[in-house]
């Protein structure tokens, strides 16, 4: 019997590879409604989801867990307060540091997004075993870690 490494051909692999890059790529450009909220680049909903994971956070904080510069979560923090989605404040004790929180329309947008995960991991459910969805959450954690090399 043969392993799935040897029913792998590679060029399949990386043509499947190819194919999800671009539907990332079109994806992220593209803005979608979250309720009140309104339209979000998935770079802002993105930003959103792990400052209501967070429950509100430091801003070096949310840039280590988006793993993005400190200058690029200035940039998105700056729209998603123009946008009335999140507030900044200052830390109570060290005045360098700035606490980013969601607003009451960033919370509507989170749950609106924790709603389409919850919808996508359902339809995940329908057609895979939960071994199976764990092997797809490693593959994903693995394929991340190669784009990060």
């Amino acid at each position: 019997m043969q392993s799935a490494t040897e029913n792998s051909d590679p060029r399949q692999g990386s043509a499947r590879i190819g194919r999800l890059i671009m539907k990332l790529r079109r994806l992220e450009r593209q803005p979608h409604r979250f309720g009140a909220a309104g339209c979000l680049t998935p770079s802002e909903i993105h930003t959103i989801d792990a400052i209501g994971m967070g429950g509100g956070m430091l801003m070096s904080e949310l840039a280590a867990r988006l793993g993005i510069t400190k200058g690029a979560v200035t940039q998105l923090v700056s729209r998603l307060e123009g946008k009335a989605c999140v507030q900044r404040r200052s830390h109570a004790t060290d005045s360098r540091a700035t606490l980013v929180s969601l607003s009451t329309k960033g919370e509507q947008a989170y749950l609106a997004h924790r709603q389409l995960n919850q919808k996508f991991y359902e339809r995940l459910g329908a057609q895979l075993t939960a071994q199976e969805i764990a092997v797809f959450e490693k593959c994903v954690d693995i394929f991340c870690e190669v784009l990060d090399e």
